[in-house]
């Protein structure tokens, strides 16, 4: 037994109740619950826990990047997550307003619903993006996770651990009963939030600072559909003189629900006492905001929280690794924080399984960080950034230094006015809304990421040169370390994406009808290194048929050459032209790339 020092009085089970475990999950949330639906759906004995008695109460996050919608398309949910979703089409009029019954001072069409964005979007994905809150979806996580094997224990604390060479022994309090127990775990995943207690445990390295500013949320409910019913979204700013809650009167009011569930989000000073919000003066905030006095409003909860910028840059001590807004703290800015999150999940979810399994040394868990902590880095500089970007708004509308209210509107209707000042006012308004589009338009920012690691072959190339904004726009690859390009394939009956061909259940060679050689060798490198492969070939008369030609421009190689692409279909190796031994050759790839010798 471990001998442990957290207070507990020690009436443990006895040794023959301790559970066990191959990997053991801290947190429901949506790297938690990702990571136990992607380790049960591969076959890994898992156990998932959460101090609270159910899945998230609140909204939280919500806007679904195209890469997440990957992952559940993956897992087979994917219908079931849209069913739960506000679908592509309406989240995306976001509107700068001084009340929704006020006046607008600009939209931007958001997450690639603009006519000039939506090809883009549309080119780089089989499934597009959507608004699901995060009550709504950590139920459909882990749900599934827990119908495919997943041990889920609600009301199950973490306390501590401790780690040796064979596994990590971990110390719960069931807080029904008041009895701590034990898990016994090969690997442990800390997927316990942006206040991690395991990562603090572990001393993980962090830089950043936490509670950089104060925010509170106001949750309730009403019929406003006949103020955003014709512009449909799922963020609304106002910009309010008067309005002001330690900040300059500007703040979020959130669609949750079409269009009679909503949050708002203000700002405080954080530096000064909280504020004291009871209902009558949440009613009187909605009502402000929204623009309407007589509105009638049932608030269902307040709260506050702090923005962060703060991220990890080791994810991993040992057997426990870290996961979600456990190692990057950010505002919900650009709609980072789930997604990342289930990406995080993704990435660590099949090298856990291939070590625990056997096929690849444990070296490929050193990975996890390299490929994720600058991930990690950039969408936590990115989302604090594009929250600072709003400053550009004030600024162009001169309300930054206003004192009085009637100042603060003065400066404001002045954009009206047919003078140079007001000519000047507007040029400044049209750069600060087009500079947002780093924040609701950054499709190369969610789609864009590249891994560096040993679980990836490079071939001597580099990434291509961007030919627009990588930030705003993704341009796929197959240089190794990028994702698998989307392009659909099939015959005269059915089509798939390239992605729905590469499974998180195996390793996937794609080649051409003068690559068959690879895909026959394929049998025997899986065989020899004991690892599931199947090989696709793309080309007139096989199974799958380029359909609209773009593949063949996608797929970076001449058609006798091959891509290989990891289980969370990133491409891993890939060879410009036929091998004279391509078993070799493959197998040499694939044992590098699982940190394994031949």
């Amino acid at each position: 037994m471990a001998v442990f020092d957290d207070g507990i009085t020690d009436t443990a089970l006895p040794d023959a109740g301790v559970v066990h475990t191959d990997v053991l999950i801290i947190g429901t949330g949506p790297a938690g619950a990702s990571a136990a639906l992607a380790l049960a759906t591969l076959g890994i004995d898992t156990v998932m826990i959460t101090k609270y008695r159910w899945t998230a109460n609140t909204p939280r996050a919500h806007i679904t990047n195209q890469r997440a919608m990957e992952f559940f398309r993956d897992m087979g949910i994917e219908d079931q997550v849209k069913a739960d979703s506000t679908p592509h089409e309406m989240i995306g009029d976001t509107v700068f307003c001084t009340s929704l019954a006020g006046e607008e001072l600009g939209r931007i069409l958001s997450w690639g619903t603009s006519p000039a964005r939506h090809a883009d979007y549309a080119a780089a994905s089989p499934t597009l993006n959507c608004d699901v809150p995060q009550n709504y979806l950590e139920p459909i996580l882990v749900r599934n996770a827990t119908a495919r094997g997943t041990q889920t224990r609600f009301s199950s604390e973490y306390l501590s651990h401790v780690q040796d060479d064979a596994g990590v022994t971990v110390r719960v309090l069931d807080r029904v009963t008041g009895r701590p127990y034990e898990v016994r775990a090969k690997y442990v995943i800390a997927a316990d939030g942006a206040r991690s207690r395991v990562v603090a445990d572990l001393d993980l390295p962090m830089e950043g600072r936490m509670d950089i500013a104060g925010s509170m949320n106001i949750t309730f409910t009403a019929d406003i559909d006949h103020l955003v019913g014709h512009r449909p979204s799922v963020l609304y700013w106002v910009v309010q003189p008067g309005s002001n809650v330690g900040g300059i009167g500007a703040g979020l009011i959130r669609m949750v629900r079409p269009w009679n569930e909503w949050l708002i989000v203000w700002g405080y000073d954080i530096d000064g006492p909280e504020p004291v919000i009871d209902e009558a003066a949440a009613v009187q905030i909605v009502r402000n905001l929204i623009g309407d006095p007589d509105l009638e409003v049932t608030i269902t909860g307040t709260s506050l929280w702090g923005n962060n910028e703060m991220y990890a840059t080791r994810l991993q001590k040992g057997r426990v690794f870290a996961a979600g807004d456990a190692i990057h703290r950010h505002p919900p800015s650009n709609g980072l924080g789930s997604n990342t999150s289930i990406q995080d999940a993704y990435n660590l979810a099949w090298k856990l399984a291939a070590v625990i399994r056997g096929q690849a040394g444990e070296a490929l868990l050193e990975t996890y960080t390299a490929e994720r902590a600058p991930v990690a880095r950039q969408i936590v500089l990115r989302a604090n950034k594009s929250g600072r970007e709003f400053g550009e708004l004030f600024t162009a509308l001169g309300i930054t230094d206003a004192e009085t209210e009637e100042e603060m509107r003065d400066l404001i209707e002045e954009r009206k006015d047919d003078t140079p000042r007001g000519r000047a006012k507007r040029r400044a308004i049209t750069a600060a809304m087009e500079l947002k589009n780093y924040e609701f338009n950054a499709h190369g920012v969610e789609m864009g990421q590249f891994y560096r690691s040993s679980a990836v072959v490079p071939d001597g190339t580099s990434r291509p040169t961007p030919t627009r904004d990588p930030e705003l726009y993704y341009e796929p690859s197959t240089v190794p370390g990028s994702p698998l390009p989307h392009a659909w394939v099939g015959d005269a009956r059915r089509s798939f994406s390239t992605l729905d061909l590469a499974p998180s259940s195996r390793f996937t060679l794609f080649t051409g009808i003068a690559g068959q050689a690879w895909a026959d060798a394929v049998p025997e490198v899986a065989d020899r290194l004991g690892v599931p492969i199947e090989a696709v070939v793309i080309g007139p008369g096989r199974t799958y048929t380029d359909l609209y030609f773009d593949w063949e421009r996608l797929r970076g190689i001449d058609e006798e050459g091959a891509l290989l692409v990891r289980p969370d279909k990133i491409v891993a190796w890939r060879a410009p032209h036929l091998s004279s031994d391509p078993a070799g050759v493959l197998a040499s790839a694939l044992a590098a790339i699982l940190s394994r010798s031949r």
